[in-house]
């Protein structure tokens, strides 16, 4: 284990993600936060030089294009402002919204939150996806019934990540089972879906928030919000700045276009079987690359979760292209226009997630942060106290880094061998990593998809942490005891 005395940085490797999440609390102005984090970041490590360390700011948003995932992953969260664009103007959302209510499928705030949520989680591809879609199907439905903006940024947020990592046909599970393989165990895929039953924060964050839809009770920041909402019909507070803009990712059916809801249903559902597609050719490829037997297994471990959701958004664009042709919704030029159109409505979250990406590379690579927070676990411990803390610590790396990847990465490392070397149980320490990681990537305000929760729902993003913190630290504490139970238990 690394003390913190062997630590290069020390106390100082924290300041940089520490700045941009107060300073964006503060100011409201994420954008100009994340920089500064960054910017002060490199300072630190560049010191005493810090004109160099603000190039090398400068230098680490660009490289993040040299990474080939983050690159697929900020051109799917922009593409698949694309395909919300053409959903829009073909009819899909006001069909899917319109027999939503034909059906009788939503009679009332209680319907309409269990809809969408159930909408979220069959869109488990990716985190951001589920978000954007969600957000896209949620919020006429939500502004009509004046349900608030929290509220639905609390949805989209909530049913994107804790659904993402509890299953393990996705990226998030590719991305795991290769770590964990790089760890040295040998049957990374059975100890992945034993840890799915006590990966307690996610399933309590998507239990609470079934339990709020169904009994609208709400508390904190977001009580006061749903009231505002509901009796003076402000779905935003005054003074809220959104983080998009309503005429961006609010486009009207197109003039004379029937409102149909398999214009909606359609591509999202290619979408959604094309992610399995991509998993598997990518995941043989990268086995015949390394000279492997082609196995299950073995495929699962090495595909590319962010390539396959990649061409999985693409081919749902060209398809929704031709299906509206072939109704003769638009053609090629205005099927053109659309996409750009929506594209560029995502070009600040493209900028946003460079930014995260940035940030998180300084944290992990550069400062070190979580393997300094992850030496106060070092040390004798008994054995029931392993998963709380690891539980706790992974939240605080998390949330201090906005990445939960990272945070799998940097944790997995040193609780996989610590849980072996003391006899913890392991599916159980490896569910605390994950559930951790999850908690930063839910509320920290400088995670990907809670920026992504706030864009998608046309919320003031800083609401939507005020509002979405108290819920997440319930489950945390929640699942902090659960941990400590099951450790005890043992």
């Amino acid at each position: 284990m690394l003390g913190a005395v062997d630590h290069p940085f020390g106390l100082w490797s924290i300041v940089p993600p520490a700045l941009a999440i107060i300073l964006a609390i503060a100011t409201r102005q994420v954008f100009l936060s994340l920089f500064a984090g960054i910017a002060v970041g490199y300072v630190i490590v560049e010191w005493p030089h810090p004109i160099a360390g603000v190039l090398s700011a400068i230098d680490a948003c660009r490289d993040v294009f040299t990474d080939r995932g983050q690159t697929s992953t900020i051109l799917f969260s922009i593409m698949v402002g694309s395909l919300i664009a053409l959903i829009q103007r073909s009819g899909g959302i006001d069909g899917f919204v319109h027999f939503a209510q034909g059906a009788h499928l939503v009679r009332g705030r209680r319907s309409a939150g269990l809809l969408t949520m159930a909408v979220g989680m069959a869109t488990f591809i990716e985190s951001s996806i589920v978000c954007l879609v969600t957000g896209a199907v949620g919020r006429p439905i939500f502004d009509r019934l004046r349900i608030s903006r929290e509220k639905l940024a609390y949805v989209c947020d909530t049913v994107s990540a804790p659904t993402c990592v509890m299953i393990p046909l996705n990226g998030w599970g590719a991305f795991i089972l290769m770590t964990l393989t790089d760890l040295g165990i040998r049957e990374p895929v059975p100890l992945l879906v034993r840890a799915i039953p006590f990966n307690f924060y996610a399933i309590l964050s998507l239990l609470l928030l079934f339990t709020i839809l169904v009994t609208r009770w709400d508390f904190g920041p977001m009580r006061a919000a749903e009231r505002r909402a509901d009796r003076e019909g402000k779905l935003l507070r005054d003074g809220a700045r959104p983080m998009i803009s309503e005429e961006v990712l609010g486009l009207p059916p197109r003039e004379g276009t029937a409102r149909r809801a398999i214009n909606m249903m359609l591509p999202i559902a290619v979408m959604v079987a094309m992610v399995p597609v991509g998993l598997a050719y990518t995941g043989y490829q990268g086995c015949l690359t390394k000279e492997q037997a082609v196995t299950f297994w073995n495929v699962l471990g090495e595909c590319s979760g962010s390539t396959a959701v990649l061409w999985a958004v693409l081919t749902a664009v060209v398809f929704a292209g031709v299906l509206y042709r072939a109704q003769g919704i638009m053609r090629l030029s205005e099927w053109v226009d659309t996409c750009l159109k929506g594209a560029s409505a995502l070009l600040p979250l493209g900028l946003l997630m460079m930014m995260a990406f940035a940030i998180g590379r300084l944290c992990k690579s550069d400062l070190q942060t979580g393997h300094y927070v992850a030496s106060v676990i070092s040390g004798n411990l008994p054995v029931w106290a392993v998963a709380p803390l690891v539980f706790v610590v992974s939240c605080a790396i998390a949330f201090a880094t906005g990445t939960s990847w990272g945070t799998f990465a940097i944790m997995l490392a040193i609780a996989v061998p610590l849980a072996q070397s003391m006899g913890a149980p392991l599916p159980v320490v490896v569910a605390a990593v994950l559930g951790g990681g999850v908690f930063g990537d839910h509320c920290s305000p400088i995670s990907d998809t809670t920026i992504v929760s706030s864009m998608a729902s046309a919320s003031d993003h800083i609401d939507h942490v005020r509002t979405q913190l108290p819920y997440a630290l319930t489950a945390g504490v929640a699942a902090t005891l659960l941990y400590l139970l099951a450790g005890l238990l043992a």
